[in-house]
């Protein structure tokens, strides 16, 4: 996970991410959260997400690379950040909602099922999960990076707990390529 604790990566990254963030979920998150509600978003890179959804939600935006955390303060320097590991999810706090957006398939398939188990444990009662993922089977590895593919079959296995409540494909850049899962607790 080093390759975003490089600046020049991150620069790259933001640019190939131009044009997509998260405002298509402001109406399915705002079915399960009421305006207010507190947010965690896992591994929120430049900051799009953290901007859209603060219009309705006290978020708070985390990041593994310190690079994405401390670009994001100084443009927002009032923001609730925390360096998180979303495979440790080391935090005393707690939230109703916790989101991401193709952060997580860069975990492995045990490492994203120790992952949801700590997450349901930081929700309040009745809090959800949203998370985004790419769609298909498998692993591949790419300049150090890992990547996980799921179907709605692989993720459902691997919740020992919550229910998914929702799951839908969505077309990001190929039709039907993307995929989202709400799970409550």
């Amino acid at each position: 996970m080093s390759y975003y604790k490089d600046k020049k990566n991150v620069e790259e990254y933001i640019k190939m991410a131009e044009g997509y963030d998260g405002s298509e979920f402001v109406p399915v998150l705002r079915q399960y959260l009421s305006d207010g509600a507190t947010m965690l978003e896992l591994g929120m890179g430049p900051g799009k997400d953290v901007d859209i959804f603060s219009q309705y939600f006290q978020v708070t935006g985390s990041d593994y690379s310190q690079v994405f955390l401390d670009r994001y303060q100084e443009s927002c320097p009032d923001a609730d950040l925390i360096k998180l590991d979303a495979r440790e999810l080391n935090i005393e706090r707690t939230f109703d909602g916790i989101y991401s957006n193709k952060a997580l398939y860069h975990l492995t398939r045990e490492e994203l099922r120790q992952s949801l188990k700590k997450q349901l444990m930081l929700l309040n009662p009745g809090g959800i999960l949203f998370h985004t993922m790419w769609t298909g089977d498998g692993a591949e590895e790419m300049e150090g990076l890992h990547f996980e593919y799921y179907t709605e079959e692989t993720f459902t296995e691997l919740l020992d707990e919550g229910a998914i409540v929702e799951m839908h494909r969505y077309t990001e850049m190929e039709p039907e390529d993307s995929i989202y899962f709400v799970v409550k607790k």
